[in-house]
Formats: structure tokens, C-alpha cells, sequence
């Protein structure tokens, strides 16, 4: 099967920038008190419902992945980008972390206590989102729980310099009730959602927190 464009054009502008993301990014969740918060709660509540392997989809260098094991849970990584990957690896050698694709996950069913997409669903065209919701759903155990985090917004924009490089890259501002309704038809239901300011520093929008879990099948 050809390709698509976009994950080709991904994971290219990732593996470009692979080294310089990882360190502007080393130390941002020390600035970032409604992430750690959003990471607790998603944490608290996958031992609470039983636990088990928690992927941090989209991981990138592995910090999320990394605080996520300093909570407790039994994190790993996977991401798009090898580049991303060694980084990773690098960075965080006791933990695990594979290359793979967010829209065909090489889990078995029902696998998984938790799922991260941090801002990792930003650079899927939203008509392809569904398939990338119901991939989670099939990963996740019954009350599993699922945590995104995106821009907020309804307009594309185009990358063509970050992190010090020449890239080309779409990435994608979404309206939470949009991704609220499109989880909700995956059949996973939304318990919580933040919508936050933009700090001071070099956001631009909105930025939007949904948590939502899988109910137990009948």
C-alpha cells in the first residue's frame, strides 16, 4: 500500500529535527503545570483502573514517555520517526521505544491501560482522525484511558522552518467539540477536557486536554 503524502512529509520533517526538538524541549514540562496535572490525573486513574502498558503514541525524544514511568506507569514509546527513536533510546536507554504508525498500531487488541497522544494527532488530516480514534479503541482494555492534548483552533498551517531547520510540514488546529464527537463516535467517552491560554512563551492558540476511556463492552 502507497504511502500517504502527509506521513511521509511527518515523518521526513521529524527526522530533520529530531536532535534540536529533543533539547528545546528537554526541560518544558518544568514551565508547564497544566500538562503535569493533566499527566497525574491520566496516570492516577490508569492504576486506578487496573493499570497496565500505557503507549505514549506520537512519543517523539520520550519525555512524555519518561514522566509517565516516573509516575508509576508501565510506559513505552512509538513513534513515526526513527531519528525521533534513536533520540529517545538515547536519552532514556531503560525504557522501550519502536518506530510505528498511529493509524496501525502493531498491538493486539485490548492491550493497552492507557494511551498518550501528545500533540502527536496534529499532523493526521482531520478525515483520517477516525481511523486513528478507532485504532485506539481497539488497543485500549476495557476502562482504558485515552489523553490528548492538540491545539485548539480550525485552521491548517504550513511549516516550512522549526527547530532551526527548512521543513514541510501541515499541521492542524482542531475544535475539541469536533474531536469530543469524533472519539464519542470510536466509542470512547470524553470525562474531562481543559482548554487553556496560551502562555507567554511561544504558543499561539489555544491549547486543548481531553481525557476519555473506553467503557466495558457488553
Amino acid at each position: 500500500m502507497t504511502e500517504p503524502s502527509d506521513v511521509h512529509a511527518t515523518r521526513a520533517a521529524y527526522n530533520t529535527v529530531a536532535a534540536d526538538y529533543a533539547e528545546f524541549l528537554r526541560n518544558e514540562l518544568e514551565t508547564k503545570p497544566f500538562d503535569r496535572a493533566m499527566l497525574g490525573t491520566f496516570a492516577e486513574l490508569v492504576e486506578s483502573s487496573g493499570g497496565g502498558a500505557v503507549a505514549d503514541i506520537g512519543c517523539g525524544p520520550g519525555r512524555i514517555t519518561a514522566h509517565l514511568h516516573s509516575l508509576g506507569l508501565a510506559a513505552f514509546g512509538v513513534d513515526l520517526s526513527p531519528e525521533m527513536v534513536a533520540v529517545a533510546r538515547r536519552d532514556h536507554p531503560g525504557l522501550q521505544f519502536d518506530e510505528g504508525s498511529m493509524e496501525a498500531l502493531e498491538l493486539a487488541d485490548g492491550t493497552l491501560g492507557g494511551i498518550v497522544a501528545w500533540y502527536s494527532i496534529i499532523h493526521t488530516p482531520p478525515a483520517r482522525l477516525p481511523g486513528v480514534f478507532a485504532e485506539f479503541h481497539r488497543t485500549l482494555q476495557d476502562h482504558g484511558l485515552l489523553l490528548l492534548a492538540f491545539q485548539a483552533g480550525d485552521q491548517p498551517r504550513h511549516l516550512d522552518f522549526a527547530y532551526g531547520h527548512e521543513i514541510d510540514l501541515d499541521a492542524y488546529r482542531l475544535p475539541p467539540e469536533c474531536i469530543t464527537e469524533l472519539l464519542l463516535q470510536a466509542g470512547l467517552i470524553v470525562e474531562a477536557q481543559l482548554l487553556r491560554e496560551p502562555d507567554d512563551r511561544h504558543e499561539k492558540t489555544q491549547q486543548a486536554y481531553l481525557l476519555a476511556r473506553k467503557p466495558a463492552t457488553a
